[in-house]
């Protein structure tokens, strides 16, 4: 018989992520790669420079492929006036194919909003808005760091509406310090009547290397009363006609952000800015490569465009793409199809049918035909169900 060929990595859809780095003041809890700039203004110009020819150096890995999303996250994008942000989106589609209508999300904090700036951003090309809302309460976004108060985020989110902008995101986080199952109902609560188009509700962690994680704060309420707080305001936001569609992401029908719906089918993304992170899909070579930035921001810009500026560049080898892909895959409410599976990382279904088997049994997954579904228990526990599919 004649040998069986090797499926081919088929490109999947490309997103740009743009990584605007400074902020007004770091917050406890984040990991991000943000950066508090002190005194002056951040040299706005100088940066939107030095992407456009980050973007150059990176332009010969995605030649001929459209842009379908654009996400500027950060930091603080909306630091950023409203010129810069046209000039990097003008500058992009210039050498980038984008798609028609393609998503371009503007992460916003607050604190940062200015009368008149949405009516600016619209006009430069952004059409969402991602608002780092957090909760609503002010003595706990004091505890949490933040630079705005509950009437600042009320305001900013009208401000924003009556600049035209109707496909909005709110951010909220839940247990806070010193928060209570009331606290956090109210905080969805409150969302709700915003209206918004997407909700992202996630539970503070303590990631390693923040404040927070060096000196802990009180009245973080215990695993109990966390999940308590998830139960009840999931039951609020599907009440209210927002569907989970991803571990921490409700939407209203046709609102889901095709950005991060990108990330989660292991689509790939070119990241330009300091710190920024990409994945990309090379045909020609049949691999998939990872490709990250130097993350200082006065050293990126030293080095931008020129490869002083890479990080480091990996190749994703074979062995690991089942769990590279099962960490973002399966954390969608709805799954995978297989056949993707087998499109983006460029291995057969047998690959992971001994790891598929032991969910199966477990009953964390569920086969519905050639789709791989998470149950609720195995949402439960992702994180186990995706080391199922670490390489031995």
């Amino acid at each position: 018989m004649p040998a069986r060929h090797a499926p081919m990595l088929i490109p999947p859809p490309l997103s740009l992520y743009v990584h605007l780095p400074w902020c007004v003041r770091k917050c406890p809890y984040c990991d991000f790669n943000s950066h508090e700039f002190k005194g002056g203004t951040p040299p706005f110009d100088a940066y939107v420079d030095a992407l456009l020819a980050d973007l150059d150096q990176d332009l010969p890995l995605v030649w001929g492929r459209t842009v379908h999303s654009v996400f500027f996250g950060g930091g603080t994008p909306s630091l950023f006036p409203a010129d810069a942000i046209e000039r990097i989106l003008q500058g992009a589609s210039s050498r980038l194919r984008f798609a028609p209508g393609a998503e371009v999300t503007l992460e916003t904090n607050p604190g940062t909003a200015e009368h008149g700036r949405f009516e600016d951003y619209r006009r430069a090309g952004v059409n969402r808005i991602s608002f780092g809302i957090q909760t609503f309460d002010d003595a706990t976004l004091r505890t949490l760091g933040r630079i705005h108060d509950g009437a600042q985020a009320l305001s900013a989110i009208a401000l924003a509406r009556d600049a035209g902008f109707d496909n909005f995101n709110l951010d909220l986080m839940y247990a806070l310090p010193g928060q209570t199952l009331a606290m956090a109902e109210d905080d969805v609560a409150r969302a709700i009547a915003l209206a918004p188009a997407h909700i992202s509700h996630y539970q503070l962690t303590l990631e390693p290397n923040t404040v927070f994680a060096a000196r802990p704060p009180t009245g973080i309420p215990d695993d109990d009363l966390a999940w308590d707080m998830q139960e009840r305001c999931q039951a609020m936001l599907a009440e209210a006609g927002y569907a989970q569609y991803e571990v921490s992401a409700y939407a209203r029908p046709g609102r889901r952000c095709a950005h991060n719906l990108n990330y989660w089918r292991f689509g790939d993304y070119l990241g330009i800015g300091a710190g920024a992170h990409g994945k990309l899909t090379l045909g020609s070579e049949q691999t998939l490569l990872r490709r990250w930035k130097s993350k200082h921001p006065v050293a990126w810009l030293a080095g931008a465009g020129t490869p002083a500026s890479i990080g480091g560049d990996e190749r994703i080898e074979p062995a690991r793409r089942p769990f590279e892909f099962m960490l973002n895959a399966l954390r969608l409410v709805d799954g995978f199809a297989l056949d993707d599976f087998v499109a983006t990382t460029g291995l057969p279904v047998s690959a992971i049918d001994g790891p598929l088997d032991i969910a199966v049994d477990r009953g964390w997954l569920q086969r519905n035909g050639a789709r791989i579904v998470p149950t609720e228990l195995g949402r439960r526990f992702t994180n186990d169900v995706v080391a199922l599919f670490l390489e031995d």
